[in-house]
């Protein structure tokens, strides 16, 4: 990959993980007006067990991470999980918001792969 090209998206891929993590606790984006019953126990769960916050951590530093290129490999795999169940969650829950998720998943994945030497060691 152009070294260039993944620069830019890293630090735009960490721009958003910022802004979207920190809403987590500082709730500056509105919430959707028509929740579904089911999406809303699941977000009452997460809030009331502190699993949003977790997440909301895991997104501001992997962000910050991207942005400021230091341990991205190592973030990318940790954020693996917080994009793979996204996508899990608007597949069973709301599969009308999905299209977000997924771009999470796939710049996740583009994150993997620029950072693919930093795990060659670790599969040997």
């Amino acid at each position: 990959m152009n070294a260039t090209v993944f620069k830019v998206i890293r630090i735009i891929f960490g721009v958003l993980l910022v802004v979207f993590g920190a809403n987590k606790f500082l709730n500056f984006m509105p919430a959707p007006e028509e929740i579904p019953e089911p999406v809303m126990n699941y977000m009452v769960a997460l809030t009331s067990t502190k699993t949003l916050e977790l997440v909301g951590i895991v997104e501001v530093v992997a962000g910050l991470a991207f942005v400021f290129n230091k341990f991205g490999g190592l973030l990318a795999i940790i954020l693996m999980s917080v994009s793979v169940n996204a996508v899990l969650f608007h597949a069973f829950l709301g599969p009308a918001d999905i299209a977000g998720a997924i771009v999470l998943l796939l710049l996740n994945i583009v994150m993997l792969v620029g950072y693919k030497e930093q795990y060659k060691p670790m599969l040997k």
